[in-house]
């Protein structure tokens, strides 16, 4: 049983004023002017994870990021109907396609995130066979690393030692790839380890404060939930912030799929406890265990994550806590819009103040590529809120 705490102070969501369609057709302006910008620089060579100095570094397609920055391609295209966004994007899925007909670094959990906003997300703009293709080869690439003993997707590493057999709440957003394979292919053999992932996470990732840990260990033997650790936050029995954000993204994409009530009941008990510990300006610390007097860097991109999650969690029956969300949809992005794009900035990435992995000093008060695909797909929501997601 996962309790729940509620929204402890409803009222500064409450009276957050609406995010209006103007407002994020401005910003999604300024999100088209960076990525049109960058786009020399990003057709054959994709941004590196986080910044350096707020600048992205060039690099191969052999990062489990770099479906962002072709998501991003597709919803300026969107956006604008400016067809060098579109012809950009079609190259880079051209990539994807020889990443993995070739194997070339797909043996892990990522495969959602490297697929969905690039293949599938053209598929649906395009109708394009080969990017359906591409993604349905992902999916299957993924649901290799499903281990039958604990009934989930193993996250990094070799599959068979104790070691590695482990999964992570990140995961949940990888499953809506399989989700997708089972619509398009009719095979449900994508959509029943994605519904039994999500199960084992809410069985053994979702603490019972409705805080979540991000690894969970279980015996390669048996299969026996064994523990739950950290790897990029503050320590083992803390709430990474942008864990608890892929937690309110997933379970709510899950439930779109599923139907499963039971999803959309505890992604409101990890929104509450995520929105609960938002500081003054509505974007949290890189982990919630810390406050304002922590000192400590925010995550812009584990807001963006989170604004998307609530955005698809809303339409949901959420019963008394729609308008709390509503507002937090609209306090969260006017913060990241007014205070954390990086418009005063020398900069080519979108939005700054991210944190990529604090424990190992890796991406720390940097734009985050993620974050700047989340942010953007939040806008689009706004601006058109019936758009088809490639989630």
């Amino acid at each position: 049983m996962v309790n729940e705490e509620g929204i402890k102070n409803p009222e500064r969501f409450l009276k957050a004023p609406l995010f209006s369609k103007d407002e994020a057709v401005k910003a999604m302006d300024y999100v088209a002017e960076k990525t049109r910008e960058n786009i020399n620089d990003f057709t054959d060579k994709f941004p590196s994870s986080a910044s350096s100095g707020l600048m992205y570094g060039k690099i191969d397609n052999n990062d489990w990021t770099n479906g962002f920055f072709t998501g991003l391609l597709w919803l300026c295209y969107e956006y604008t109907g400016e067809i060098k966004f579109k012809k950009t994007a079609e190259l880079q899925c051209e990539s994807f396609k020889n990443r993995i007909e070739n194997k070339i670094l797909v043996d892990h959990h990522d495969m959602g995130f490297l697929y969905s906003p690039s293949c599938v997300a053209g598929y649906n703009i395009t109708n394009s066979p080969d990017m359906k293709n591409s993604a349905v080869s992902a999916a299957n690439q993924l649901i290799t690393r499903f281990r039958e003993k604990g009934e989930f997707i193993q996250a990094w590493g070799e599959l068979g030692p104790q070691e590695t057999n482990r999964m992570i709440i990140d995961c949940m957003n990888n499953l809506p790839l399989l989700f997708w394979a089972s619509d398009v292919t009719g095979d449900k053999k994508y959509s029943a380890v994605a519904k039994k992932h999500a199960i084992t996470t809410l069985k053994n990732i979702v603490r019972k404060d409705a805080s979540t840990h991000h690894t969970f260990y279980f015996d390669v033997e048996t299969g026996k939930p064994l523990k739950g650790v950290t790897s990029q936050g503050y320590s083992d029995d803390s709430a990474w912030a942008r864990g608890q954000a892929w937690g309110i993204s997933g379970f709510s994409i899950a439930y779109r799929y599923t139907k499963i009530a039971e999803f959309t009941d505890v992604c409101c008990k990890i929104a509450n406890f995520f929105l609960n510990r938002l500081p003054g300006d509505y974007i949290p610390y890189w982990d919630l265990i810390f406050d304002e007097t922590s000192n400590q860097e925010r995550d812009s991109s584990a807001a963006a994550i989170a604004v998307c999650g609530l955005i698809e969690l809303s339409g949901q029956n959420v019963g008394k806590y729609k308008p709390v969300y509503d507002g937090a949809i609209s306090a969260v992005l006017r913060s990241l819009t007014d205070n954390y794009t990086t418009k005063n900035e020398k900069s080519n990435g979108i939005l700054q103040h991210g944190v990529y992995n604090k424990p190992e000093k890796i991406g720390v008060d940097e734009c985050m590529i993620w974050g700047d695909y989340y942010y953007a797909e939040a806008l689009m929501h706004i601006i058109n809120p019936k758009r088809k997601s490639c989630w």
